[in-house]
């Protein structure tokens, strides 16, 4: 059995109850060197092997797991974040398919979902936004077409864009192709929840130059939005004039 296990968003404890029992009883442990928290490693016992992908094609990673199904052993495909996003998961489960080996995943608490709670912010704001676009800047791996930047942007959603920091001169001048005003708020997200977060505040035509002033290259999430701004509507499912399944709304004085 593999199982892929999501490390969460960076700080040790944000791996979930499931997900550490995995890495306490594994035989063998991959993990994703480039990004998931060493620390996490010093769940699994003395015994466990332990390969850093990073260093690794997807043909070695494989070859560890068929190797490790073979010895009959508890195998730990363990991802940063939750392995359903950017985690290249699916061509590592076809490949045990067609091995014939088990499967299951245990999902994690995305980068996104910690960037969220660093920045004390809420991604779905009445009345400024009820969408969350996750995507990402075109670079060395291209995207489809139709999910261009530039296309993306003409919904005024908010954004969240992973895999990008090296990209800001493009995401700016994409983002503002597509409609987004130059004074847009913004925020970059530096290995949130870990000991060295580093969060950095600004505007969209300003992009590039925040990230140069604070030494920010990589392993950073772009949000953009105007729920970064603190003008928004209440929200109408704790109005005291609305009803739901749990509690009747009460009608202002004066209204019959």
């Amino acid at each position: 059995m593999v199982h892929f296990v999501g490390a969460g968003p960076g700080a040790p404890d944000l791996i979930t109850v499931r997900g550490q029992a995995l890495l306490k009883e594994a035989d063998i442990i991959i993990y994703a060197g480039s990004l998931v928290n060493k620390e996490l490693l010093e769940a699994a016992p003395s015994h466990c092997r332990i390969y850093n992908s990073a260093l690794m094609t997807l043909e070695e990673v494989v070859d560890v797991m068929i190797q490790g199904e073979k010895e009959e052993k508890k195998i730990v495909r363990l991802h940063t974040g939750d392995p359903c996003l950017y985690g290249a998961i699916r061509e590592q489960m076809d490949r045990l398919e067609e091995e014939g080996i088990s499967y299951e995943v245990c999902p994690g608490v995305s980068s996104f979902c910690g960037a969220a709670a660093s920045l004390q912010a809420e991604y779905t704001l009445p009345g400024i936004s009820q969408t969350v676009i996750i995507t990402r800047m075109e670079g060395r791996t291209p995207v489809p077409e139709r999910e261009k930047l530039r296309s993306l942007a003409a919904h005024q959603s908010t954004m969240v864009l992973f895999l990008s920091t090296g990209l800001l001169v493009q995401v700016r001048e994409e983002l503002l192709a597509g409609g987004l005003a130059p004074d847009t708020p913004c925020a970059i997200c530096y290995k949130a929840t870990w000991e060295d977060e580093k969060i950095v505040w600004g505007v969209l035509d300003e992009l590039p130059e925040l990230a140069e002033r604070a030494g920010i290259r990589k392993t950073a999430l772009i949000v953009v939005g105007k729920v970064l701004e603190s003008e928004y509507e209440l929200s109408r499912l704790y109005a005291a004039d609305f009803t739901t399944e749990f509690r009747q709304g009460r009608k202002d004085e004066g209204q019959k």
